[in-house]
């Protein structure tokens, strides 16, 4: 990658990545669940709030965090050190997906052994919340409500309780962008930045297989061979402001959006836009051999294009996403990663001292991200000049000034709740039945949201 990248420095991140989340949930999930199906949940209770017991403001905290996130709150810990004279910071590499088991375990024990801060995923966090009240401190308890218009829109409702309080504190934000080959889209005679909706695309479906034969818009693992596949039907949800639940929890799985969203990809699908990226890395064998025009990924997926597919230079370019209904929203956050602090430290105060350096300040945030690649939640963040580089891998484009102003949008909040595992399975194995046995999206899905509302026990909204 060209040293004048914005991204450069930020390592890579892995292809698709909420698929290598699946693949750990389908254990950690379910042991979250076993685990608070005892006694743990009152053990989890009696260790208190924020505002009990355990505050001090100074002495040593220690911090959960994984891989190059780890790097990043590393990169702060210093300056925090020289402003805190009486905390010093110890980062601890858990290892992603040990973090979330040993979170897991910690929480379901009443808190013994957790870290003080810890850092969790948008696909965690409202499990943690549901199964083990009481885990996490109420960091509204400590101040942190002041900065709740400080970081993206769509972010603070997902770090939030049923109570309206402050669980955790945004971190990373990945807003969903539209890359795109220009080299294939410019033999087609197509502009992609004038797509309106995804119908405009599936339009242009016979331009673009006349002048790229053997090419796909998008690579989807079509039968599921090793995980589910359904980032592009949540991203498309998202985009609408849905997802499996709403946000009292009640199943969504079947309303208008998603079944608008899966008709979407069957329409794509049955216009031969769709290429079947099954097996190991078959995304990535896709687009290595010149066979996929369009990744609709997250923010992340900038600097991992550059550094997976080198010789692809200057044939990416970014876009707004098109919108799924006429009008509709362009943007969404599909992910985001968050720092809670445990109610079992005895540091709490100090704790959030730390992440409240880390987290509300422009110059920690953009340390951070220069030093693990991982996108600012805060936006005031985003005044920083690198921000408006141009990246020559995206032919000069400043592909981080696209994501700040698809942030600047406003997103909605998502919801993924304590029983996001489940959902995923019904929802892949609709998907599935729609690209192998030509099923009716409606009908599908529908199904699929009886079952997780019989298997959660949660009302469909």
């Amino acid at each position: 990658m060209s040293e004048s990248s914005p991204l450069s420095g930020g390592p890579a991140r892995p292809p698709f990545r909420h698929p290598s989340r699946r693949d750990l949930l389908r254990g950690s999930s379910g042991a979250v669940l076993a685990l608070a199906a005892g006694a743990a949940l009152s053990a989890c209770g009696s260790s208190g709030g924020g505002g009990q017991g355990g505050d001090a403001a100074t002495g040593k905290v220690t911090v959960w965090s994984w891989t190059t996130a780890a790097t990043a709150l590393r990169s702060v810990v210093p300056a925090f050190e020289k402003a805190h004279p009486g905390i010093t910071v110890d980062v601890v590499d858990v290892g992603n997906p040990a973090i979330w088991d040993k979170i897991t375990v910690g929480l379901a024990s009443g808190g013994q052994g957790l870290a003080d801060v810890l850092h969790i995923g948008c696909d965690y966090l409202p499990g943690y919340l549901e199964k083990f009240p009481g885990g996490l401190a109420d960091l509204s308890a400590l101040g942190a409500d002041r900065y709740k218009g400080a970081f993206a829109r769509g972010l603070w409702p997902v770090v939030s309780g049923r109570d309206g309080h402050a669980y955790a504190m945004p971190w990373e934000v990945n807003p969903l962008g539209f890359y795109y080959r220009k080299d294939m889209f410019d033999r087609a005679g197509i502009d992609p930045t004038a797509y309106r909706t995804w119908d405009d695309v599936i339009a242009s479906a016979g331009k673009f297989r006349q002048a790229n034969p053997g090419c796909y818009l998008i690579g989807i693992d079509k039968s599921a061979t090793t995980a589910p596949d359904c980032d592009f039907l949540q991203s498309l949800m998202q985009l609408q402001g849905a997802f499996y639940f709403d946000l009292q929890g009640r199943v969504t799985l079947g309303s208008p959006q998603a079944v608008k969203a899966l008709t979407v990809i069957k329409k794509l699908n049955d216009a031969g836009l769709v290429g079947d990226a099954s097996g190991d890395h078959g995304w990535s064998k896709l687009v290595k051999a010149d066979k996929v025009a369009v990744s609709p990924l997250p923010a992340w997926a900038a600097h991992y294009l550059e550094t997976e597919f080198p010789k692809q230079k200057g044939q990416w370019r970014l876009a707004r996403p098109p919108a799924v209904t006429p009008g509709g929203k362009r943007a969404a956050i599909v992910n985001s990663t968050h720092l809670a602090v445990a109610a079992s430290s005895k540091r709490r105060r100090a704790a959030f001292a730390f992440v409240e350096f880390a987290l509300t300040r422009p110059d920690s945030m953009n340390r951070m991200f220069r030093a693990g690649g991982v996108f600012p939640a805060l936006t005031a963040a985003y005044s920083d000049p690198m921000y408006a580089q141009p990246d020559p891998y995206y032919g000069g484009q400043p592909v981080l000034r696209t994501f700040t102003g698809l942030l600047g949008e406003g997103a909605d909040a998502t919801n993924y709740s304590g029983d996001y595992a489940r959902a995923l399975k019904l929802a892949s194995d609709a998907q599935v039945k729609v690209f192998l046995k030509g099923g009716d999206p409606a009908t599908v899905l529908h199904s699929a949201a009886r079952q997780l509302a019989q298997q959660s026990g949660r009302r469909i909204a």
